[in-house]
């Protein structure tokens, strides 16, 4: 009995193990200055016909406030031909100094632009803040041909949640922006609080300094969730990361007695005891609260990568990191899961 019981079991999984997408990992080649380690790119959306690529521009450390661009066709000229050449633009970002040092008067630290929503003309921005700050922020452009031009009235606070105690978590910010029926929701990195975790939601349409901040309760979410991605609907892709470092990092840790997460992120064998680890999640809002699902686990060669952006393309994903990969020298990599098949 107990062999059919276990047979049946599996056959229950059949259709949920179907459903789990397969993807080939294909690596673009980037031209030098997009490869550059230091433009430490920290998002990725698709507005019209191209890929729009946005730097963290940490102007702390005399970086270029920019965005690049890319057109849809000529990715999909090199995914054909590794040998063709990206063509790409620069955009300026104008006016970030201006809000910065807004931040700076009200007493928050800048420290770079961490994610990035495009709708048509309209452009989103969030911004990080050093730990000890007690806000992030939301920015407001217009996307245009030669420039983005952020707009200096909208510098929207967005509070960081706090742990228990009244901590800040460290090195989190507000690491993706999703837009539902011209509402906006800026999800925070860190989403394992014991008791309540919650989205910030905004209406699109109203959007001003004095916005009141609603918030959708979000079921736990271990390590970090670094972008997302619209999946059709209500529904999201994200990039859920875990990196194995100590010291402040550990924070991202899951308790050892959570025996799924831990079979994803330990490692006896590394001194620090943990390993890296990255995953594709889908994220859903349904009765006005987000739940979330394991979608596809990255294959083990790239999961030391500090992946930060993607964007949904003909069934796959762009994804890029910000900075940090493997092993040195760094790079930026650029990456399309290419759902097998097509």
């Amino acid at each position: 009995m107990k062999f059919f019981a276990a047979l049946l079991f599996w056959f229950s999984l059949l259709p949920a193990l179907g459903q789990q997408p397969r993807f080939a990992v294909r690596r673009l080649r980037l031209p030098p200055e997009l490869a550059y380690y230091d433009n430490q790119f920290s998002g990725l959306s698709i507005s019209g016909n191209q890929l729009i690529i946005m730097s963290e521009s940490r102007l702390q450390d005399k970086a270029e406030a920019k965005l690049y661009t890319v057109k849809l066709a000529d990715l999909d000229h090199q995914l054909r031909d590794s040998t063709f050449a990206l063509p790409y633009q620069k955009l300026p970002l104008q006016h970030l100094e201006k809000l910065r040092a807004r931040m700076h008067q009200a007493g928050q630290s800048y420290e770079g632009l961490e994610a990035m929503l495009a709708d048509g003309a309209t452009i989103y921005f969030s911004v990080e803040t050093a730990t000890p700050s007690t806000n992030c922020y939301l920015l407001k452009g217009t996307l245009g041909p030669k420039a983005v031009v952020l707009d200096t009235t909208v510098l929207v606070p967005l509070p960081k949640p706090l742990a228990p105690g009244g901590a800040h978590i460290y090195n989190a910010g507000f690491e993706a922006l999703a837009a539902v029926h011209k509402r906006l929701y800026a999800f925070f990195e860190y989403n394992y609080f014991p008791t309540a975790n919650s989205v910030y939601e905004l209406n699109e349409r109203r959007l001003s300094n004095y916005s009141p901040l609603g918030q959708q309760p979000i079921a736990k979410v271990p390590f970090r969730v670094t972008d997302l991605t619209p999946a059709g609907g209500d529904r999201f892709v994200g990039i859920n990361y875990f990196f194995k470092g100590d010291g402040g990092d550990a924070v991202y840790r899951t308790p050892a007695s959570e025996t799924a997460n831990a079979a994803l992120i330990v490692d006896k064998a590394d001194k620090s005891g943990y390993k890296n680890y990255c995953r594709l999640i889908t994220i859903e809002l349904k009765n006005n609260q987000f739940s979330w699902q394991p979608l596809w686990e990255f294959p083990e060669q790239y999961r030391s990568y500090n992946w930060e952006g993607i964007a949904a393309y003909q069934g796959g994903y762009f994804i890029i990191n910000d900075k940090y990969s493997p092993s040195k020298p760094y790079q930026t990599t650029l990456l399309y899961l290419q759902p097998l098949g097509k």
